[in-house]
């Protein structure tokens, strides 16, 4: 990123580097999140250097030392990433939605190719609680008059080499490396009339976390600042905030 030639177009690579910050900054209590998601919002619509730039001017940037944050919460005992790939076979192998719907989400287990499929109809695969057989599978979409959405937690590797005819194969994820152990996802297939998202997500216990995190925090703050107008004799009246 560079202030000098702010009219030069910025890359897909550019805005994740962007949305990359964005999520440290909120795994570590930098934003919270209604901020981040209006400042995700504004870098995947950026066009340019300039646009891009002031989204993370307030943030610590390139140079700047910040402690690693896990943002996916594993129960205790648990060693992170090795303990999702678990081996064996996979929960199930096909999602078809025609003029319907399908969704693997929650605690399943991604095979080494998982195949979906969907004419005039949606799919979802959550991928943000779920465990993997390998260290690297393949997800398969194929979506005509229809759409498939892959939704994978922050550190998974995703390769996209899918493409679109007449719809949309999002590669916006394209190029984003992965945390040290965790799966790499490929991302692959065809989008006719249709189209395949890719996003990334915190799991919901996670994003519930850090806002209760946050409230606590917004707590204390208030409580302090009372406690301090009281402490000068400028607290007058029924406190506001009292329920």
């Amino acid at each position: 990123m560079t202030d000098d030639l702010p009219e030069l177009r910025a890359s897909d690579a550019d805005r994740e580097r962007v949305a990359e910050v964005l999520r440290d900054a909120l795994a570590e209590g930098r934003l919270d999140m209604a901020e981040f998601e209006e400042r995700l919002d504004a870098t995947y619509q950026a066009r340019t250097y300039g646009e891009l730039t002031p989204i993370t001017r307030d943030l610590p940037g390139a140079g700047v030392s910040v402690p690693a944050v896990n943002m996916v919460k594993r129960p205790a005992g648990t060693g992170g990433w090795a303990d999702r790939i678990v081996g064996g076979e996979g929960s199930s192998q096909w999602g078809v939605a025609i003029m319907g719907g399908f969704q693997r989400r929650g605690r399943w287990t991604v095979p080494r190719r998982f195949n979906a499929f969907t004419f005039w109809g949606g799919g979802e695969l959550d991928l943000r609680d779920a465990n993997f057989t390998d260290g690297e599978v393949v997800l398969n979409c194929v979506a005509i008059m229809g759409g498939i959405t892959v939704i994978v937690p922050p550190g998974v590797e995703v390769v996209v080499r899918g493409i679109g005819i007449m719809g949309g194969f999002d590669h916006s994820q394209e190029g984003v490396l992965g945390d040290p152990g965790a799966p790499r996802v490929v991302i692959q297939g065809l989008a006719f009339w249709g189209g395949v998202g890719i996003t990334r997500k915190l799991p919901k216990a996670d994003r519930q976390r850090l806002r209760d995190e946050r409230r606590e925090e917004r707590k204390l703050e208030r409580r302090e600042r009372r406690e301090g107008r009281a402490g000068r004799g400028e607290l007058e009246g029924p406190d506001p905030d009292y329920r």
